[in-house]
């Protein structure tokens, strides 16, 4: 993934696996999104997976306290979340039990204030800085 802006430094960086549905909103925070924005109908928040609809069970999200996989995240540039047994756990569940793949969360450093780390998503206009997952299997 390409983390594109921080003013943090180097922080451990965990994907959790979600462990409730959510939905996707629409809200888009402007310019450098620092500040976030305002909530919509269908949009996830803090407290809630889908906005005036559905609370998590847990504030901050529904998601494994232990992480699958973590990665060192410094400065702006693309990082890899390295294969663990725990990762391949998770998507092996997912493929044998489709309705309970969520995805992860991708947590870091929340014990101090301004430790926000902005990682591009599939929406990014700059198609090289897309996410991606690959998965390599044998038969």
């Amino acid at each position: 993934m390409n983390m594109s802006r921080s003013i943090a430094g180097v922080a451990e960086v965990g994907l959790h696996p979600t462990l409730a549905d959510w939905q996707e909103g629409a809200a888009d925070g402007s310019g450098n999104e620092g500040q976030g924005a305002d909530a919509a109908q269908g949009d996830v928040t803090w407290t809630q997976r889908v906005f005036m609809t559905l609370d998590w069970d847990m504030v901050g999200g529904d998601f494994s306290s232990n992480a699958s996989a973590s990665v060192t995240v410094g400065g702006i540039g693309s990082y890899t979340w390295e294969s663990t047994s725990q990762l391949v756990a998770d998507v092996q569940n997912w493929l044998d039990d489709p309705a309970t793949n969520f995805g992860w969360l991708i947590l870091g450093d929340e014990t101090r204030s301004q430790t926000a780390k902005r990682f591009d998503s599939r929406d990014n206009a700059n198609g090289e800085n897309r996410p991606v997952l690959v998965v390599e299997y044998t038969e």
